[in-house]
Formats: structure tokens, C-alpha cells, sequence
């Protein structure tokens, strides 16, 4: 099926689980690809690919290298392998996002598959991969096809492809979404790939792609809303569902079944069986008040883990804190908060304690735990607050 005509004329088509992009004209393309990337004025399409067999399941490899594999794609695909270059995902095309914004005679397109789940991590995070002269088998997560509808010299090509990667880091950000690899912020996934198509034949000549030009800025406006918008549509990755303490702390180590552990150490009886326990906590870790104070300890211990706030400053804001989200859920209660060196870790644990002791002290005729209209996550939807 046709996905879109692009303000250039080129057609863009979904089909055998890709999407290509049929040039109308003369393009100068820029690739990250290792099939086929780098710099070409000669191509005639482009394409994204999705390389998973099934629904979960392993992507296929029809050739010994990436490379083949994917000259093996294009001729699937009808295209001449010599005339196009493509990238790899395990993002549905079906998920596939297009954003086009428009200044003056300028059009600025991105097409956009995206997934994090499973590949997020942040610049700098530790690797294990290095193997020359072959590409790792996983697939790009976040694919950009970005359509420039001006003529540019290779070195603004070059530029719009920084712009777009700072773009996509934004979305992310602006997400918070954490790194698979570290206790720091994703900035992309692992296997992210872009292609920026400009437009050879226009009468329109710009030199300029950074922030601080027109083209800069839609490229980055047109980016951040696809890349968000593929991630909701892929990952489910939206702020409704990042309205969620245990999606915010997943970077630290702190999950729903890391806190039943540390629930059920030393407790041979009474105790809250398994369902129970999982459904208090994700009443309270998606509670309006707990998210809003969470969040502030957890950019607290970020500004100490980057260096902006030292380890004294961040344990006495992140003691007012805690103590702050007590006194809310249990008023007199008596609690003494576990902070020995302060550090990063030591808030965390803390916190862990802080969110036990809230839920093991509740009373059989509480309802500060109960979802309502004040404490829920249907509240902030319908606020507005979880609208991208």
C-alpha cells in the first residue's frame, strides 16, 4: 500500500514488511547503514526493513553477512542493490510514523519505525561488541527516513544528520526512558540508523541544518514528535505510562518483584500474599503524590551521579523528601529512614525501605491506597497531562 507521497514526489510504499521510498527525481543521500551507506547521489531508493520472522520472534538472516543479507532484502523488494541502501529493524512497519512540517518552499518529512524495550542505553554505557569487518546481527530499534525537499551541499547533509540525532535523544529524554546498560538516561538504542534524502532537483539551495536555521528547526519539530509518537505506537513508551515510580526506578535496579524479595526477607508469617502485595504497589507507585516526590529524589541522585550536586546536598534534600512522602500516607507514623553513607545507593535503598514500610502499614480501613479519580493513572490522561 502507498504510505505517502513526499513533498519531493517520491512515493513511499509499505509492502512485504517494508517500507521504501521511490526517488521522483535526483537525490543525494546520506546512509548510516552499513549496506550500501555513507554519502551517494546515484540511488533511486531507499528502504527500512523489518527482519523479525514473526510477532517475538528472531529475526532472519538470508546471507553469512549483514551486508548480503540485506543486497538479498532490496532484490526481494525489486530494488537494483547496487542503486539503493536500507536498514534492518524488529520495529512493525505497521507501527511506522509520518511527520511533515512545512516553512516558506521548505518541507521537511521523517518516516520513523521505533522500539526501546529491549536495546535502550546512553552514550558512553559499557559495551561488549567490537568485531571488525562485520555487523553486529541485531537490527536498527529507532530507523529515521528524513525528506529534505531542498538542494544542500554533502556538509549540510551531514549537519541535518546531527540535528536529527539530537532531535531523536530529545524525544527520548523527554520520555525518560532509562538505558537497558546503566543507571543513566537512554539517549537512543544501541542499533539506531538514519537516512536523510535531500532534494537534488529543487530550486531551493540551503547551507544551513543546525538549530539555529529554519530547516534545523523543523528537522529537529518533525524528529522528536515521530520518534515519540513510534515509541507509543511500538513500545507503548508514552508519559501516561511513564506516570509509574517502578518505570522511573527500572534503571536503578527497583522493580515490583525486587521489592516482594526485600518484602518477604525474614517474614515466615503474616505477611501479604503475592497478588495482593503486587496490586498495593501498583496502586501506590502510580499515585499522583508518590510519582511527583519520586521523581524529584530520582533527578536529585542524577544531578549527584553527574557531578552538579554533592553527596551531602542530594542525601539531605532526598531525607526531606522521604520524610515529606510519609507524613503524606501515614501522617505520625514512625519511621527511621536507613541512609548511612548517602550515596546514590543508599538513596535507593532507602527508598525501597520508605515504599515497604507505607504499604506494611496500612490498615484494614485505609483508603489512602485505593485507586480514585485523585490518585490514578486515568486522572492524569484525562488531565491532559499524559497527551503528546
Amino acid at each position: 500500500m502507498r504510505l505517502c507521497t513526499i513533498s519531493t514526489g517520491d512515493r513511499v510504499y509499505r509492502y512485504e514488511k517494508s517500507i521504501v521510498a521511490f526517488f521522483a527525481g535526483k537525490r543525494k543521500v546520506l546512509s548510516t547503514s552499513v549496506y550500501n551507506g555513507g554519502y551517494h547521489e546515484n540511488y533511486r531508493a531507499v528502504f527500512n526493513h523489518d527482519a523479525k520472522t514473526g510477532a517475538g520472534m528472531p529475526c532472519e538472516k538470508l546471507a553469512p553477512t549483514y551486508t548480503e543479507h540485506m543486497r538479498i532484502v532490496a532484490e526481494r523488494l525489486g530494488l537494483n542493490p547496487d542503486e539503493t541502501t536500507g536498514m534492518g529493524t524488529a520495529a512493525d512497519m505497521e507501527n511506522a510514523v509520518v511527520e511533515s512540517l512545512s516553512y516558506k518552499e521548505l518541507t521537511v518529512t521523517a518516516v520513523v519505525t521505533g522500539g526501546i524495550e529491549t536495546n535502550g542505553g546512553r552514550a558512553g554505557d559499557p559495551a561488549d561488541y567490537y568485531a571488525p569487518l562485520e555487523k553486529p546481527d541485531r537490527p536498527g530499534t529507532i530507523n529515521i527516513m528524513l525528506f529534505l525537499d531542498s538542494d544542500m551541499p554533502a556538509g549540510t547533509l551531514a549537519r541535518a544528520l546531527v540535528t536529527c540525532t539530537e532531535a531523536k535523544t530529545a524525544a527520548i529524554q523527554e520520555l525518560m526512558e532509562g538505558s537497558h546498560y546503566s543507571n543513566g538516561l537512554a539517549t537512543g538504542s544501541g542499533t539506531d540508523q538514519t537516512i536523510i534524502v535531500a532534494n537534488a532537483e529543487s530550486s531551493l539551495y540551503l547551507e544551513g541544518a543546525g538549530k539555529h536555521s529554519k530547516m534545523g528547526e523543523l528537522i529537529g519539530r518533525v524528529v522528536k514528535n515521530a520518534v515519540k509518537r513510534a515509541l507509543g505506537k511500538q513500545s507503548g513508551l508514552t508519559p501516561v505510562r511513564q506516570h509509574d515510580v517502578f518505570r522511573r526506578l527500572k534503571r536503578f535496579g527497583v522493580t515490583p518483584e525486587s521489592l516482594w524479595t526485600l518484602y518477604r526477607k525474614g517474614k515466615e508469617t503474616e505477611f501479604m500474599i503475592k497478588p495482593e502485595f503486587l496490586n498495593q504497589m501498583e496502586i501506590l507507585g502510580r499515585d499522583n503524590f508518590m510519582v511527583t516526590w519520586t521523581v524529584l529524589l530520582i533527578h536529585g541522585i542524577d544531578e549527584c551521579l553527574w557531578g552538579l550536586l554533592s553527596k551531602e546536598e542530594t542525601g539531605e534534600a532526598a531525607e526531606d523528601i522521604m520524610n515529606r512522602i510519609v507524613h503524606h500516607y501515614r501522617g505520625t507514623a514512625a519511621f527511621s529512614l536507613p541512609l548511612a553513607k548517602k550515596t546514590p545507593e543508599d538513596l535507593i535503598e532507602a527508598w525501597k525501605h520508605m515504599f515497604l514500610f507505607i504499604i506494611e502499614n496500612k490498615s484494614a480501613d485505609d483508603e489512602s491506597l485505593q485507586p480514585d479519580d485523585n490518585h490514578s493513572i486515568e486522572s492524569l490522561s484525562s488531565s491532559g497531562l499524559g497527551k503528546h
